[in-house]
């Protein structure tokens, strides 16, 4: 079994990465850190008392890389390529779960911040697994999309090839809360997002350059990008709607399936797709529809699995050479 370690195991994501990785047949969990360390899982993540026991660290780069074949890295960005460049330079595999390497040095600096590690950057593999299956064979860090991109770019990037790509494409999401992270903000208090519905950033979010990017790395086309998130009162989940133009007479849906008819965790679905059917899962439900040169396309994700923990985890089996269903959950919590 291949040693692997958790960065940043306090928030939402770390949660997740614990519960995978503690039953995953080809990694041996042997270290968990967060910030503050001096802790044990069970008064980190009260859920899991009698299920792990391992203590939790304060990380610390040469411990990782003493204990870990294989880290993964659920911190924020910034934070995340600091201990990224050193465990990469000590030989241990990194699958960073924070934006710091997903994009270009120009649009990471242009919507994050100066770049500290422009050397691993030009390495780094983006893990949306079904594009780039084979490079995350043969790489050492894994940057994992986040939870908006990895739905938007599932449904939308077959049907590139038949839409009138110099028409703006309008991108309506929708997070459950576990999406805004553990902190407390007034935003996301029960007070008000319970019976509520809001947007945030609308127009200038910076997932809509990563969604930009990916189209134009994968099908050398440049789109103007929409993009409008929204919390709702749910603890997990995403819906993505996609609103695009088409320039040819195709059924979307056959293009869907002929485009993922390999793919184990792509659900072409005949009727709209909701976020429960997917929570607790690592599939992506899609469904679409036109009316005459109007498209539409819906997909789902559980936003801490599919979009974050459970694709980091199937990046780490392509990685080091392990089937990448291994461990991946495919259950979900209905009803």
């Amino acid at each position: 079994m291949i040693k692997a370690g958790i960065i940043g195991a306090s928030g939402y994501t770390g949660l997740e990465l614990i519960k995978i990785l503690s039953k995953h047949r080809g990694f041996k969990l042997d270290y968990i850190a967060t910030s503050q360390g001096d802790n044990t899982v069970e008064t980190l993540h009260p859920s899991l008392t009698s299920v792990i026991d391992i203590p939790v660290e304060k990380a610390d780069i040469n411990r990782a890389a003493e204990c870990c074949e294989l880290v993964f890295l659920a911190l924020p960005h910034k934070a995340s390529m600091g201990f990224a460049k050193a465990l990469l330079d000590k030989g241990v595999k990194v699958v960073d779960l924070s934006a710091d390497y997903r994009l270009t040095l120009k649009n990471y600096e242009a919507y994050y911040c100066p770049h500290e590690d422009k050397v691993h950057l030009q390495d780094a593999v983006y893990g949306l697994i079904e594009y780039y299956r084979q490079s995350l064979k043969n790489t050492h860090l894994a940057a994992v999309p986040g939870c908006y991109p990895t739905a938007a770019l599932l449904g939308i990037l077959p049907l590139i090839p038949y839409m009138d790509t110099a028409s703006p494409l309008f991108i309506d999401a929708k997070s459950g809360v576990s999406g805004a992270g553990k902190k407390l903000t007034e935003k996301n208090s029960f007070v008000h997002i319970n019976e509520n519905i809001f947007a945030y950033n609308p127009l200038h979010h910076r997932h809509a350059p990563e969604i930009s990017e990916k189209i134009e790395k994968i099908h050398g086309v440049k789109m103007h990008i929409n993009f409008v998130p929204h919390l709702i009162p749910a603890t997990r989940g995403e819906l993505v709607s996609i609103y695009g133009t088409l320039k040819e007479e195709i059924d979307p849906l056959e293009v869907l399936k002929a485009h993922y008819k390999d793919e184990t965790f792509i659900r072409i679905r005949r009727n709209p797709v909701d976020i429960k059917s997917t929570a607790g899962t690592h599939f992506c439900d899609i469904f679409a529809a036109k009316n005459g040169n109007a498209l539409f396309i819906s997909s789902a994700i559980d936003n801490l699995l599919r979009g974050a923990s459970s694709q980091a985890v199937a990046a780490a089996n392509l990685m080091c050479g392990y089937d990448e269903e291994i461990g991946l959950p495919d259950i979900s919590s209905m009803p």
